[in-house]
């Protein structure tokens, strides 16, 4: 299938590692001008490098703080300028710290508002007057506790699920101006912050980081956790011109882990 991307203008936001990373790889892979972004100039380096080594399509990045008004709108400016447009947006942030309701104060949770749902609101609303010059795709990372809620991730369950309402509402505004909206949840994605929660709920469980992964692998019907290749390739097709009709969805990657429907 050939999904159209070839020279299209995308911006992977948190992209030096993990989801983002894989995510990046895939558009280059693809063809499209890849812009990075995420705080360490060192790993965007890195990350560009591997990519470029990998696709002969190396991205360009840019530096900054996706809680920072600013550093968005600059990240988006300087894909329009470097690229000449802007076709495709992936959305994505790191998730806040993991612990119960009694743990958090009111500064955690504005924290943890910036981070996870306003860093996204600012991101799209710097995104939009170019993405409708042609129409275009945008894809909001959240979670696939977004349908089954997770223990012990209060704060990031509180907020993915406000993802899901801000991508619906979104995809029904924007249909007009042929914009795609789409919302997807990973499951047990191979990343290191799968990898910290696991060794997180092992010390909590007094069991080893090994019988953690054991566990969460058995609750998942295809027995092994997602590499994030194979969460990449859904989030490009959603981004890409294959995809015509597909909008307002939320859509869990989590190898049938979550039974609710």
């Amino acid at each position: 299938m050939n999904l159209g991307l070839q020279d299209k203008s995308v911006l992977v936001m948190a992209s030096s590692g993990g989801l983002g990373r894989g995510v990046a790889t895939e558009f280059a892979r693809e063809g499209a001008k890849v812009m990075l972004f995420a705080r360490s100039e060192d790993k965007l380096k890195a990350t560009a490098e591997a990519i470029g080594a990998e696709t002969g399509n190396t991205p360009l990045y840019t530096v900054g703080d996706i809680t920072k008004a600013e550093d968005v709108e600059g990240a988006v400016e300087r894909t329009v300028s470097e690229f000449g447009g802007l076709w495709a947006l992936f959305n994505n942030t790191g998730g806040p710290p993991a612990g119960p309701f009694s743990q958090f104060s009111d500064a955690d949770w504005q924290k943890a508002f910036e981070l996870t749902m306003l860093s996204y609101v600012r991101t799209v609303r710097a995104a939009l007057p170019h993405l409708k010059k042609e129409g275009g795709r945008i894809v909001n990372n959240s979670s696939a506790s977004t349908k089954q809620a997770i223990d012990g991730l209060l704060l990031s369950n509180t907020f993915r699920a406000g993802l899901v309402g801000l991508g619906k509402t979104l995809a029904r505004e924007l249909g007009p101006d042929k914009i795609l909206v789409n919302t997807v949840g990973p499951g047990r994605i191979d990343t290191e912050r799968v990898a910290q929660l696991d060794q997180l709920w092992a010390e909590q469980k007094g069991i080893t980081y090994t019988d953690q992964r054991h566990q969460s692998e058995s609750s998942i019907p295809l027995g092994t956790y997602g590499e994030p290749a194979d969460f990449a390739r859904i989030v490009v097709f959603l981004c890409s011109e294959a995809n015509a009709y597909l909008t307002g969805q939320n859509l869990l990657i989590d190898g049938g882990m979550v039974g609710a429907y």
